[in-house]
């Protein structure tokens, strides 16, 4: 087949890798695979001012722009500027995927040529647009494949599209990319988040857990990773160790530090690092967010209620206090949770997805090898 994704921006986010990574894989089974992309906006005058005053560089264009496309075999094209994916901007095609709910929009109008129209849902997009226009997007009638149960939920339920038109292909993670050897506890007992300053994240919810496992915990150490400054309002705990824009072996070692990675998100499509922090062997203390209840079911972590600083604090040192075996059987059940479902059977799914999809057929059938998925 030949495929287009059209895609809102190409950065360094989790949901960027998931896209970029299918691409890949589709273009090594044999597809003719090309992506599309706009550059970042041009910053206002104001945020070059604050730039200046915090003495930042300031993004300005593509080339400033890294993403997990960099080194891709995959042809990749950024747009000049700012601006909507056109018709002109894509080759014919047999199938055409958009993958954020503006991609949506430019889809929807392109031309039959340039391939049927399929979105690839990580999440309910409804804080990066206006609600009237991100819902107008998700009722446009065209098959989804969702990352998650609740957004497949949210898609037939609230939107009401055929069932047969919603398939969820969970993610899954490189283990030769994220994997690490069985080990114990750390000597230092460590704890480990993604930091970004977007509230819905949550950031600001594991900090605050820090802070108070800290009372009762005087020694726990903090390392965490992100891809944007440490902002002033959002300071990281006194002694953090932060990494900017790690390169995927520093990232692994930073999984593997810790005897626990925090999660607490508000919001959340899927939740990559739960994956990756597990193959890791690095159990999660996670928010019912994202695919967050199911793969932590599994013994691999403890699932904490929404906003609650207190309650992750307390899982924190129940697992600082953990025995040895104990804190190796629940770090065993981690990797297991990772490791049964692999990059090869989701695309495996997500393949036969598009193959239906260009066929005219229902995506919601059996996959071309039945695996068991961890949702």
């Amino acid at each position: 087949m030949r495929i287009n994704f059209v895609i809102g921006r190409a950065d360094l986010s989790g949901g960027l890798r998931v896209i970029a990574t299918y691409a890949e894989r589709l273009q090594k089974r044999g597809h003719e695979v090309f992506a599309v992309s706009r550059p970042r906006a041009t910053p206002k005058l104001r945020e070059r001012l604050r730039a200046l005053l915090r003495r930042k560089k300031q993004p300005l264009g593509p080339k400033n722009s890294p993403s997990h496309f960099d080194g891709s075999p995959v042809r990749h094209q950024r747009l000049e500027s700012f601006r909507a994916v056109t018709a002109a901007d894509l080759p014919d095609a047999d199938v055409c995927v958009g993958t954020w709910w503006e991609t949506v929009e430019w889809v929807n109008a392109l031309p039959a040529g340039k391939g049927v129209k399929v979105q690839f849902m990580q999440d309910y997009e409804i804080f990066g647009g206006p609600k009237e226009r991100v819902d107008a997007a998700c009722r446009t009638p065209m098959p989804r494949i969702c990352v998650a149960d609740w957004v497949a939920r949210k898609m037939r339920e609230e939107f009401h599209l055929p069932a047969s038109d919603v398939l969820v292909v969970p993610n899954s993670v490189d283990l030769e990319r994220f994997r690490a050897a069985p080990r114990g506890k750390q000597a230092v007992p460590t704890v480990g988040l993604m930091y970004t300053a977007f509230r819905n994240k949550g950031t600001d919810v594991s900090i605050a857990a820090i802070e108070l496992a800290r009372k009762n915990v005087p020694n726990l150490r903090v390392v965490a990773f992100g891809h944007g400054e440490v902002q002033d309002r959002l300071p990281l705990p006194d002694g953090a160790t932060y990494h900017l824009r790690a390169p995927d072996p520093q990232l692994k070692d930073m999984y593997a530090q810790a005897d626990a990675w925090l999660f607490g998100t508000r919001i959340e499509g899927f939740g990559l690092p739960i994956l990756e922090a597990m193959a890791c062997r690095t159990p999660v203390i996670g928010t019912p967010a994202g695919a967050a209840p199911e793969l932590l079911s599994r013994g691999g972590g403890i699932l904490v209620p929404m906003e609650d600083s207190a309650a992750m604090a307390r899982a924190i040192e129940r697992v600082v206090a953990m025995s040895e075996p104990e804190w190796r059987d629940m770090s065993d059940n981690a990797y297991r949770t990772a490791s049964r479902y692999t990059w090869e059977d989701a695309t495996d799914r997500f393949e036969e997805a598009l193959l239906r999809a260009h066929r005219g057929e229902p995506i919601n059938g059996p996959a071309v090898r039945p695996a068991e998925a961890p949702v």
